[in-house]
């Protein structure tokens, strides 16, 4: 029997606001002993704030909807917004000067210098603004330890202050603007000021990888996807900038996904630093991008996405918020992903992509070792007209390392290594081009998806390496006679242009810009590298 002046059919605890409350205290921010000691020295108000450590998703969408009204979408996966940064910040990324890193840093423009006591005056200013609020941690990208590995954690190797929301004082000495995202290697910390754009934890997680891994361990950490093939279990590396298909080619239904975008290719094997994807939305469907636009659900987050209001249903190509929309999930969401994302064999294939928009390189080519590191160090694709405002005509962009904005070491410490390890191993390397054939942008056309996955398949398979190959002058590489599939006049641009006097012009004008771009590395690199370029 119901009573009138009792609740039918509702659980006790839904009528007790602060229940769900009073238990995630006790069970993510009770912090006794150590740990409470451990957070109290690293300055924060533990009388004043909860932390809830490793909360569970459902927690962080409750936080998230409840501080920073964010919105579930129709797929359920959360929609929440970066402010006024949209992207990430390079010419604010700093790196303080100090005697345990200062002689293995590449200072410059890529990595700003920043005395110790600027740095202490930020960590203090985001410090007392995260003193006055509560804290979550990072969830989707990193790679979420088991319950067995938290029991044995221990104290953290690295820590973020990420006070994103509060701005850094720009007249603070060293500071250029509001934001600034800073890396510490003697006190293994980050600050973060100024930007809640995620990728800035991302991309500064890999930059510390990018120093660690290869300073303190003698591994190589490369910003690569990689995956490896079901039947027979061998590797392959893909490196490649935005728009060469890096994310695309290696998902392949016959292959598991180690990881899309960071990796470490150690004595042992491959293993993803990540534990979840940032992909592009843009323009995102389910015909394009299955694997990735299924992704989008419970637990995984859109950022800068634009949503009906009513049926919170995500608009993909809306960008009236920006076009570097994105999403992170857990790489266990992508089907055939390799759980946990590690393989203990060596990369029998390393695939670097680059998107001519010259039109004058060749679909494949096969590199020498002195060629593989040249590439490595050009790191080479174009931006094409429509792909920013002001771009008319097809512009080169060499960032070294395939990872610019991300290295912390000479691009050569990282090249030697590379070069080391694929002679060790005997890895062959392509170098595939995903661009423009028959003539460049405006008259040619591109390289259709087939035909380029087709020569992918040929790569793992071990067909191509088993091809005919003829030289393709200037540029000096081997390129197939023939490959099952593939036009003939595909493989040699020389071939395909109908127009020869603008193809030979086209290339040397290629081959100058490569010429230039390497001069910066040629004092330290081997003369056989040097010699490796293309030759007017």
């Amino acid at each position: 029997m119901v009573l009138p002046h009792h609740t039918p059919y509702v659980t006790p605890h839904i009528l007790h606001k602060n229940y769900a409350q009073s238990h995630d205290y006790e069970q993510f921010s009770n912090l006794i002993g150590r740990d409470l000691e451990y957070f109290s020295q690293a300055g924060f108000d533990m009388d004043r704030i909860q932390i809830k450590r490793n909360a569970p998703v459902a927690l962080l969408y409750e936080d998230a909807i409840r501080n920073e009204g964010a919105i579930i979408s129709s797929s359920g996966a959360l929609i929440n917004f970066s402010g006024k940064k949209t992207g990430r910040s390079p010419k604010d990324k700093r790196i303080v000067f100090e005697d345990t890193s200062k002689d293995d840093i590449w200072w410059g423009s890529v990595n700003i210098k920043m005395d110790e006591h600027t740095f202490e005056i930020n960590r203090e200013r985001a410090i007392d603004y995260l003193n006055t609020r509560d804290n979550v941690s990072q969830h989707n990208m990193l790679i979420r330890p088991t319950e067995e590995q938290l029991a044995n954690f221990g104290e953290p190797d690295f820590i973020i202050y990420n006070a994103g929301q509060f701005p850094a004082n720009r007249f603070t000495k060293g500071m250029s603007s509001t934001t600034s995202v800073e890396i510490n290697f003697k006190r293994m910390e980050m600050v973060i000021l100024g930007t809640e754009y995620a990728g800035e934890m991302k991309k500064g997680v890999f930059s510390v990888m990018h120093y660690l891994q290869p300073v303190k361990f003698g591994q190589l950490s490369l910003h690569s996807s990689a995956n490896v093939g079901i039947e027979n279990g061998d590797v392959t590396l893909f490196f490649g900038l935005s728009g060469t298909g890096k994310t695309t080619l290696s998902a392949d239904p016959r292959r598991l996904l180690i990881g899309d975008d960071e990796h470490v290719w150690s004595d042992t094997g491959v293993f993803n630093i990540e534990g979840g994807c940032y992909a592009k939305c843009i323009n995102l469907s389910a015909e394009k991008e299955p694997d990735i636009f299924n992704a989008i659900r419970y637990g995984s987050i859109l950022e800068n996405v634009v949503y009906n209001p009513l049926s919170r249903a995500p608009d993909y190509d809306d960008v009236s918020i920006t076009e570097n929309t994105r999403c992170a999930y857990p790489i266990e969401y992508i089907p055939n992903a390799q759980i946990p994302c590690v393989v203990d064999r060596q990369p029998t294939n390393i695939i670097m992509l680059t998107c001519d928009a010259f039109g004058v390189l060749p679909p494949v080519s096969r590199l020498t070792p002195e060629q593989a590191s040249y590439h490595f160090l050009a790191g080479y694709t174009s931006k094409t007209p429509g792909t920013e405002d002001g771009v008319l005509e097809p512009i080169p962009t060499f960032s070294t390392c395939y990872s610019a904005p991300f290295i912390v070491l000479h691009p050569g410490r990282y090249a030697s290594m590379l070069a080391e390890r694929m002679a060790k191993h005997k890895v062959d390397c392509w170098l595939i081009n995903t661009g423009w054939t028959a003539g460049k942008f405006g008259t040619g056309k591109r390289c259709p998806l087939k035909y380029t996955r087709r020569i992918v398949d040929a790569v793992h398979s071990g067909e191509l390496a088993q091809a005919e190959f003829e030289n393709f002058g200037t540029f000096n590489l081997s390129i197939p006679t023939s490959l099952e599939g593939i036009p003939r006049e595909l493989l040699n641009p020389s071939i395909a242009w109908a127009d020869k006097e603008a193809f030979q012009k086209e290339l040397r004008k290629l081959a100058g810009m490569f010429t230039k771009a390497f001069a910066l590395y040629e004092s330290d690199v081997d003369e056989k590298v040097r010699l490796a370029g293309p030759h007017i």
